[in-house]
């Protein structure tokens, strides 16, 4: 690595100088080089600090027994560096530009990666990390400004799905998107977009938002969006549709969706933009196909099979598996039902006093809660309680277990039948995304905003985030170790920070230990040897208690 100095001569007489920071390698035969960062705009006795910390990079030693130059620990550098070389490869400065909002859009995608929070701990991230240095900001910001960056990515965020459609992609547009919904449950009442809704989260008694997230063939994720809380998946599916072709520019397109996301109106929608669809029938309508003879139980195999019916195609398919799973889950909770019916009878033989129908009605209560009321009943027998198990009606219960039926328009020329199965079965990569996005590893709640605006910059960031989790979790599958242990190893790469008496500053990075450096290598990323440092000002408005209360013993 070196300083590298150039003059030129212009037209009008005036002389351009441009001062880089480089590094050489060797790629094959060819050397090459590469700029690291662009000192021209630096005060000249910061750039001096960095060519003297390069000069003696081999020997530290020889920097600290001079009298004018100090060494100390610096910010940390191996996370925060790594996480935005991914950054570029994935397209993201690109698309969210160069300006001083879109720099701090970047450092909130980047530090919900390396640390979920608030917008607060964002800002304490920045402190420890060297983020402006990295990212080159030079002004100083607050949660406040962070807060306020939230709003303006809900306004730009059609342009910067588009550019990042259009960066990873070029003109190649993708003939098939997954879709689905999912909902983020909040504390509190005061979100614009928060309502009482169909939750997924188990948490009743909460609002919450419902989130939709398109993805293309592979699951990369292209484009999210907000809804209220209230809102029905099929509302949220025909702006889905206007994205893929007015926003992205798709003309031949195939939309995949659950069996609850595409129905007769989205098909209407998606027939008149000139699309086609992939999706799955309720077990009502598996039924009607077989009373009207357009489907035989005889079809269900391991094996896809398909039958069509006026261009509609109907893949069949037994998963035999999952089959066993139900079957021994309807054993469990007739098991259940038993324990409790003998527990019962003990309590009715040593309480004589107790009467057999509240016991009934409690036997009767559990088998309806577990949805089993179809083929087991209870009945009274003398002063006892004994089960009744209709096995007609048990074996009807069960002889759909496993099967599903894959519905599409999609020609057979388009598409075979094994293809429809399987572009059906990658909705599991939408539903990996979701759990990715709301749980453990990017928290996207609790929801620490209010206005609609934060809310969905605030999914838009957790979205951009996935991006980049999802690029680490591929290239460290080898390394046996998680995502978060390999960020924690990374962030232990700290500068030390080599200052000259009464000049500049630079952060000269150490040569990571082995196991450090196998995940820089699996992405093909090096460290810099040093990183020109400003000090930039980056507080927080809201401060940690100065005093506390000492209790005297």
């Amino acid at each position: 690595m070196y300083v590298a100095r150039a003059s030129w001569p212009s037209s009008n007489g005036k002389v351009y100088h441009t001062i880089y920071l480089r590094q050489s390698y060797r790629q094959g035969p060819q050397v090459k080089t590469r700029n690291i960062a662009n000192l021209t705009h630096c005060p000249e006795e910061e750039i001096a600090a960095i060519e003297l910390a390069l000069k003696h990079k081999g020997n530290l030693a020889a920097l600290d027994s001079l009298d004018n130059v100090s060494l100390q620990q610096g910010a940390s550098v191996g996370a925060v560096w790594l996480l935005w070389r991914v950054a570029q490869d994935v397209g993201l400065p690109r698309a969210l530009g160069a300006d001083f909002a879109s720099q701090l859009a970047l450092w909130q995608v980047l530090a919900r990666v390396i640390d979920q929070g608030s917008r607060l701990s964002a800002v304490r991230l920045a402190q420890t990390h060297a983020a402006c240095d990295v990212l080159g900001i030079r002004r100083g910001f607050d949660e406040n400004d962070l807060y306020q960056n939230l709003k303006w990515l809900s306004e730009h965020q059609p342009e910067i799905e588009q550019r990042l459609f259009a960066a990873r992609r070029g003109t190649a547009t993708p003939e098939l998107f997954l879709y689905d919904v999912t909902s983020s449950y909040l504390e509190g009442t005061d979100n614009e977009l928060g309502d009482y809704g169909y939750g997924r989260d188990g948490k009743k008694g909460k609002q919450q938002i419902v989130i939709g997230l398109l993805c293309d063939q592979d699951g990369e994720p292209v484009s999210t969006e907000v809804f209220r809380g209230n809102t029905n998946d099929l509302m949220t599916f025909s702006s889905q549709v206007s994205k893929a072709s007015e926003r992205f520019g798709c003309e031949r397109v195939t939309f995949v969706g659950d069996r609850g996301m595409i129905k007769s109106g989205q098909v209407k929608d998606l027939s008149e933009a000139g699309f086609h669809y992939i999706t799955a029938i309720t077990k009502p309508q598996i039924e009607k196909l077989l009373k009207g003879g357009v489907l035989q139980l005889e079809l269900f195999e391991d094996q896809v099979c398909e039958v069509e019916q006026e261009g509609i195609r109907y893949v069949l398919r037994r998963n035999g598996q999952r089959a066993k799973e139900m079957s021994a889950s309807r054993a469990g909770k007739q098991q259940r039902v038993e324990r409790l019916v003998t527990d019962r009878n003990r309590y009715l033989e040593e309480h004589r006093r107790a009467k057999l129908v509240t016991a009934e009605k409690k036997v009767q209560a559990k088998i309806r809660r577990l949805k089993i009321d179809g083929w087991l009943g209870v009945e009274a027998d003398g002063r006892r309680l004994r089960l009744v198990v209709d096995e007609k009606k048990r074996e009807e219960a069960s002889r759909f277990d496993g099967c599903y039926v894959i519905k599409t328009d999609l020609p057979v020329s388009a598409a075979s039948t094994q293809v429809v199965h399987d572009r059906y079965k990658d909705l599991a990569q939408v539903e990996q995304a979701f759990r990715t996005c709301k749980t453990v590893h990017l928290e996207m709640r609790p929801i620490y905003v209010r206005k609609e605006a934060s809310t969905r910059g605030h999914v838009l960031v957790v979205m951009l985030a996935y991006l980049i989790r999802r690029e680490l979790s591929r290239a460290w599958a080898s390394l046996d170790l998680t995502v978060e242990e390999g960020l924690e190893k990374l962030k232990t790469i700290c500068s030390t920070e080599v200052k000259v008496e009464g000049g500049g500053s630079c952060q000269r990075i150490p040569t990571p230990e082995a196991q450090t450096a196998r995940l820089l290598e699996a992405l093909d990323i090096q460290l810099p040897e040093a990183l020109p440092h400003h000090d930039v000002p980056v507080v927080t408005r809201k401060k940690l208690p100065q005093r506390r209360k000492v209790t005297e013993k």
